[in-house]
């Protein structure tokens, strides 16, 4: 059975359809029920049963996809076996934020594609946080203060930022001195995030408010230019805005705690080996140039 039919087939039945499978293999739909048709050609059942909203697996789909996705990963286990050591085949998908991930992160997976010629990578560039599991990721990369959950996460490196306002801004409504203070700001936020500052030892935390609201970090560093308000941002997004004098820290007595890059993958006992390699590669990028957390160091 062809191998390439079982991971299309896998994919076909994580991501609930073919239409989202093609988007995730960035192939077209003829390709995906194409494969599909071969293997129920081959096993003689339906795998998958077609509706009006989509598709769904039948019985038999349920019974034989953890065959397949078992299958696939002994497949690539082999297939790195068999490579010269240090080698990397097959696919990686990964989920970059899209704040500080095309201009930060993007060089280091350019370098691993370019060091591991037999390895496809799939990245996906947005601020949301995906779904791992669900929409079939191998890992993703997330900037920030990481919440709960029952991924696996490997620290990387950290992140640094400040508050930031223009000039107009500052001189429309002044500068907040205290956490206190800063409610009364027009903040420039994701959605309803609290804020964390640091007062000696100690952490203060805020929920700040505001009109201006953006699922990525380049969106609030345009609307804190335009003197919409008060962003936190990384510094990496902010040093020459910060430089030129277009954007002024703000609550410098109070600094945000530092941040943290972090790969995240779904639980198992053993990483995929692409992921060890991308998470090494990443630990050792942060602690050879520390730009890459925006400090000039």
């Amino acid at each position: 059975m062809d191998i390439e039919a079982l991971r299309t087939f896998v994919e076909v039945a994580d991501a609930g359809g073919v239409s989202p499978a093609a988007r995730r293999l960035s192939v077209s739909k003829s390709i995906v029920s194409r494969q599909l048709a071969r293997i129920e050609a081959e096993l003689g059942v339906q795998l998958l049963a077609r509706t009006t909203r989509g598709a769904a697996l039948t019985e038999a789909g349920v019974a034989f996809r953890d065959h397949a996705a078992r299958a696939c990963a002994e497949i690539d286990a082999a297939r790195e076996l068999l490579l010269p050591d240090g080698e990397l085949c097959g696919r990686l998908r990964i989920a970059v934020p899209l704040t500080f991930g095309p201009t930060h992160l993007a060089p280091v997976l350019a370098d691993m594609a370019r060091r591991h010629p037999q390895l496809h990578i799939h990245s996906v560039y947005s601020d949301r946080f995906v779904d791992l599991i669900a929409e079939g990721f191998d890992c993703a990369i997330r900037v920030g203060y990481l919440p709960d959950s029952n991924l696996i996460a490997r620290h990387v490196g950290p992140i640094y930022g400040k508050l930031v306002a223009s000039p107009d801004y500052i001189e429309a409504h002044g500068f907040p001195e205290t956490p206190d203070e800063l409610v009364a700001h027009q903040a420039l936020m994701q959605g309803t995030e609290a804020w964390q500052f640091m007062d000696g030892d100690k952490t203060i935390t805020v929920r700040p408010q505001g009109r201006f609201k953006a699922d990525n970090g380049t969106a609030l560093r345009a609307a804190a230019l335009a003197g919409l308000g008060i962003a936190w941002l990384p510094d990496g997004i902010t040093h020459d805005d910060v430089a030129s004098g277009a954007l002024v820290p703000v609550m410098t007595r109070h600094p945000p705690p530092p941040a943290g890059v972090y790969v995240i993958r779904p639980p198992s006992q053993h990483p995929p080996r692409k992921v060890r390699v991308l998470t090494e590669m990443l630990i050792a990028c942060f602690a050879e140039a520390p730009r890459l957390a925006g400090v000039d160091r």
